[in-house]
C-alpha cells in the first residue's frame, strides 16, 4: 500500500476513532450525500458511519459517508408545494414600490428594486 493510502486509511477506526478511508479506497455500499442523491435517495436521518479522507494540495479534505443500504427515497414535493414555491419566488420579483414584476430576485439589502433604488 502506498503511503499516501496509508495515511488515510483507517477501516476499523483504531486512529481516529471512526472507520477512515482514502480516495477510492471506500467499500461500494458507503456513499457520500451526492452519491446518494444522484441515485434518488437521502440519509434518512441517519448518522454517517464513515469518513473519506484526502489531500488538497496542503489541506486535508474530508467526507461523510453514509451506508446505502439505511438509505431512503428521496422525497419528492406535490403540485401543490411546487405551486407555492412558485408563487412565492414569484413575489419576491415584485418591486413594493413601482409594483413591477422584474426578472430578478429583489435585493434584500434594497428592499426595491434597482431602478427604483436610483443605481
Amino acid at each position: 500500500m502506498s503511503r499516501y493510502r496509508e495515511r488515510f486509511q483507517d477501516p476499523d477506526g483504531a486512529r481516529s476513532g471512526s472507520p477512515t478511508y482514502a480516495w477510492r479506497a471506500a467499500p461500494g455500499h458507503l456513499l457520500t450525500r451526492r452519491q446518494l442523491r444522484e441515485r434518488g435517495l437521502c440519509p434518512g436521518g441517519r448518522p454517517p458511519v464513515a469518513r473519506l479522507l484526502w489531500s488538497a494540495g496542503r489541506t486535508v479534505r474530508f467526507a461523510h459517508l453514509y451506508d446505502s443500504t439505511h438509505a431512503r427515497p428521496k422525497r419528492v414535493a406535490s403540485p401543490a408545494q411546487l405551486a407555492a414555491l412558485g408563487k412565492a419566488l414569484a413575489a419576491r420579483r415584485v418591486c413594493p414600490e413601482c409594483k413591477t414584476e422584474r426578472d430578478y430576485t429583489i435585493p434584500t439589502s434594497l428592499g426595491i428594486c434597482v431602478d427604483c433604488a436610483g443605481y
